[in-house]
């Protein structure tokens, strides 16, 4: 396993969600919660963004940020720009510490236990990769059912596959 793949993979999902939060036609409609659906893409963009945050910025990453993560299912009404701008900076933080992150590193133990466990660092970020996944799939559909686009905005586009420094 290599670090840098992981973060490839992490970095395009980071970049679909802008692209489906851009794709809503009215910024309102990030917020709508039609029936037997229980979060809105706004919830699930706080959810990706501070999940993220936490668990590769501040944890391997060193940097600051304080995970809120009732607030990430509480809040509403957040603008679109300010959902932006923290995508901006999440995209920053996985960036600068997968830079910082030697492959050597993923077997050794994550930085904080997770339910009770203490996984590998690779494991952990494979979850973290599936995590972020499936809830940006979830987001698809919001976006799809509320704005009535049947359209997707090329989530998995292969293309995007390839380190930056190649692209």
């Amino acid at each position: 396993m290599d670090a840098a793949w992981i973060a490839v993979i992490l970095l395009r999902d980071i970049r679909t969600l802008r692209r489906e939060l851009e794709a809503y036609a009215d910024e309102r409609q990030l917020w709508a919660e039609p029936p037997g659906i229980t979060n809105s893409g706004g919830t699930l963009a706080l959810h990706l963004v501070g999940n993220l945050r936490h668990f590769i910025g501040a944890r391997l990453g060193g940097t600051r940020y304080l995970r809120d993560r009732p607030a990430e299912f509480a809040r509403r009404d957040v603008p679109r720009a300010e959902l932006l701008a923290e995508i901006a900076a999440l995209e920053g933080e996985v960036t600068r510490a997968f830079a910082g992150l030697d492959s050597a590193r993923l077997e050794d133990t994550f930085p904080e236990e997770i339910a009770g466990l203490r996984l590998p660092t690779g494991q952990y970020l494979v979850h973290l990769v599936a995590h972020f996944t499936f809830h940006l799939g979830q987001l698809d559909y919001h976006r799809r059912v509320v704005t009535g686009q049947p359209a997707g905005v090329g989530a998995v586009r292969p293309a995007e596959l390839t380190p930056p420094a190649t692209r």
